[in-house]
């Protein structure tokens, strides 16, 4: 059985991000997976890294169970709209805090290299957009799967890393957003 804990990067929890997530969720319940979810907008947390790396800051109690959840898991499903080419800042706050050296990865003394902590767990980012995806990759450079699966999951060790972009919301109607629905809850009857 596949352990899968789905990460839930929007704010709003009335966001049709909201609805995927729970379509993923229900095909992966019912393909006989345990699953937990992380709602980032309800982790009570400083979202901002205020020393960088230079000086640890105490992880609150929220983010120490979310990372014990992520540890738990086989797989992480990643779902977030894409605003101004990126991450929601709660979602990039919760990435920074929570994603460091010691706990996802670890740079080797006096080498450029670094041993990656998160090994033997995949993960899918699906993310809202309100362009379509062939777009946001061929005139943008997809910057925030750049970031969230190159620059952060498999810095981290986590591979392979699936994308699958849901869009144009902004001009969507109930039928495509049922298909969508759909298309979600088949990936997690998958679970990919």
């Amino acid at each position: 059985m596949k352990k899968i804990v789905i990460i839930n990067g929007h704010p709003n929890k009335e966001s049709f991000n909201f609805g995927i997530a729970e379509a993923y969720k229900n095909g992966a319940l019912k393909s006989g997976a345990e699953v937990r979810e992380i709602i980032i907008a309800d982790l009570k947390f400083d979202p901002d890294l205020k020393f960088g790396y230079q000086k640890r800051m105490e992880l609150e109690s929220d983010l120490l169970e979310a990372w014990e959840q992520i540890q738990w898991a086989d797989h992480l499903v990643w779902f977030h709209p894409v605003w101004w080419g990126g991450l929601p800042a709660i979602t990039k706050g919760f990435i920074d805090r929570l994603f460091l050296p010691g706990m996802a990865f670890k740079y080797r003394e006096n080498s450029v290299w670094w041993d990656k902590l998160l090994k033997n767990k995949t993960a899918h980012i699906i993310t809202t957009l309100d362009q379509p995806g062939w777009y946001y990759w061929l005139f943008y450079g997809r910057p925030s799967v750049n970031q969230l699966k190159k620059s952060t999951l498999e810095f981290c060790g986590v591979k392979p890393v699936k994308v699958t972009y849901v869009g144009i919301i902004k001009i969507s109607d109930k039928p495509k957003r049922m298909k969508w629905l759909e298309k979600i809850k088949l990936l997690g009857q998958k679970q990919k």
